[in-house]
């Protein structure tokens, strides 16, 4: 925290669906950035010694629909604020009947089925960044941790494909998922988990399951009231674990994460 002004912090927190009022006495902070203004200014408060920034995915009452959020604009402003650490709780469906509603799963792997989104700041150059895992290992280590330490054992790994949305996905979507053998679905870890690699950002992603898709069960299907309605339920224990894993995370990162843009022409300068 040495050298830290009230406008800086260290922890980004990118909520999801239900998840806006993470911090109380948190501190509003308005953030311009090359790419447009971010979900809504994000919150600044200290946690267990560390500097977090809160900033809600889909804004303000749920403003923006997923394939309409300014991802470039999210993931900037956390950068320039002094953030190099992100978790990102996010709502998901379960492909898996083991993983039912009110399982907390902190996933190794994603698939992008999205379309029409901006999925890069490299506009320009040849600039390659390796994805062949998307999740920072610390990040998923420090939550599984702290999910287990508040009785709460989440499950470790598993791929998360990622739709355009806003729709559900169709039954037979749901089974082709399924039988790829991928475990959640969700609509805004892409291009999230991407953004953040390409500002040698740590990431990683906090799923709580709300429903079990449209695949498993003739008949099954989720509508967006179960799903906010399960998240309500599950918002405490989702909430213990992220701000749990806030003080496992190291001071010092040393994962691939950190060192992954070195040396690279890149476009732009790095806030």
């Amino acid at each position: 925290m040495m050298g830290q002004t009230l406008q800086q912090a260290e922890i980004g927190v990118i909520g999801g669906s239900g998840f806006y009022e993470l911090l109380t006495g948190a501190r509003q902070v308005e953030v311009d950035t090359p790419y447009g203004a971010p979900s809504h200014p994000p919150a600044i408060s200290v946690v267990g010694g560390r500097r977090i920034a809160f900033l809600p995915r889909h804004g303000a009452e749920h403003r923006f629909p997923p394939h309409k959020i300014n991802y470039r604009a999210n993931l900037w402003a956390l950068r320039s604020l002094g953030v190099r650490q992100i978790l990102a709780p996010c709502a998901v469906g379960s492909l898996r009947p083991e993983l039912g509603p009110g399982s907390i799963v902190v996933p190794d792997q994603v698939v992008d089925r999205t379309s029409g989104r901006v999925q890069t700041y490299y506009d320009t150059g040849a600039v390659h960044l390796p994805f062949a895992d998307p999740y920072c290992e610390e990040g998923r280590t420090s939550v599984l941790k702290a999910a287990s330490s508040a009785g709460t054992e989440a499950g470790n790994g598993g791929t998360m494909v990622v739709v355009e949305g806003p729709r559900f996905s169709s039954r037979a979507e749901s089974q082709w998922y399924a039988q790829a053998g991928w475990s959640l679905v969700n609509m805004t870890g892409q291009p999230e988990a991407t953004l953040a690699r390409e500002l040698g950002l740590c990431y990683t992603a906090v799923a709580l399951v709300t429903d079990h898709d449209a695949g498993i069960q003739a008949g099954e299907s989720v509508d967006q009231e179960t799903v906010f309605q399960m998240f309500r339920e599950n918002i405490e224990r989702l909430r213990f674990a992220v701000l749990g894993a806030v003080g496992l995370l190291p001071e010092h990162r040393a994962c691939r994460c950190s060192t992954v843009v070195d040396g690279l022409p890149l476009p732009f300068d790095l806030p």
